[in-house]
């Protein structure tokens, strides 16, 4: 079950019944240079539900929907004005008398997109997020090694993958989107010598489907 802090009751709630879901970005600019950290999260939150099973539709305002491609975020859908009924919002206050997501925006930048967007799951979306020039490189560390476990596993003869650590991450990212606590998950699976790397492999495929930092990308490469 899918569960969302709510600041109107202080504690996570599971959300509204329904096969479909309704999330709406509000206004993820906060500056001159706006920012991606609310869409990273809206993004996290429509592939969480939707291997939930929901039919999932996020929509923003046209300054949220630019720039995403390079984050791995899926198309929003635009409108001009704040969908007035949407189940869940990611915004910058809690303001609104209906479930929010209440993300601070990033501040600092990383060349490389996929590096910030590992950077932004690294931390709670509650908590503020400066991508600083050691987060920056420590975010590239972690994700250059398990790339470069991805292309070496996938040499190795195929097998099932662990649902044992599948559903460990997956039940995380259920719990109010915990990037910190399934991100783990794969650090622990990468170190397990009781895992084949052929399980291995599959097992990160699976959750990059979710998680979405292009875990595959170094396969085949010399």
């Amino acid at each position: 079950m899918l569960r969302l802090y709510d600041h109107r009751t202080g504690r996570a709630e599971a959300l509204p019944a329904g096969r479909g879901l309704r999330v709406q970005v509000v206004d993820s600019s906060d500056g001159p240079d706006g920012g991606y950290r609310r869409a990273v999260v809206a993004d996290l939150l429509r592939r969480v539900a939707e291997r939930a099973g929901r039919r999932v539709r996020v929509v923003s305002t046209p300054s949220t929907a630019s720039g995403l491609d390079d984050y791995n975020v899926q198309p929003f859908e635009v409108l001009e004005d704040v969908l007035p009924d949407a189940d869940v919002y990611v915004t910058g206050r809690a303001d609104m008398d209906a479930l929010c997501l209440v993300v601070p925006q990033e501040t600092g930048s990383a060349p490389d997109r996929l590096t910030a967007r590992l950077a932004m799951l690294e931390v709670p979306y509650k908590e503020p997020l400066e991508l600083s020039g050691e987060r920056v490189a420590a975010s590239t560390e972690r994700l250059d090694a398990w790339r470069g476990k991805v292309a070496e596993w996938a040499t190795s003869p195929g097998r099932p993958m662990s649902r044992e650590y599948a559903d460990e991450a997956m039940a995380a990212l259920a719990d109010d989107l915990d990037g910190p606590a399934a991100l783990a998950v794969l650090d622990r699976l990468a170190a397990d010598r009781d895992v084949p790397p052929g399980a291995k492999l599959e097992t990160f495929i699976h959750l990059d489907l979710v998680l979405a930092l292009g875990l595959v990308s170094a396969i085949g490469q010399a």
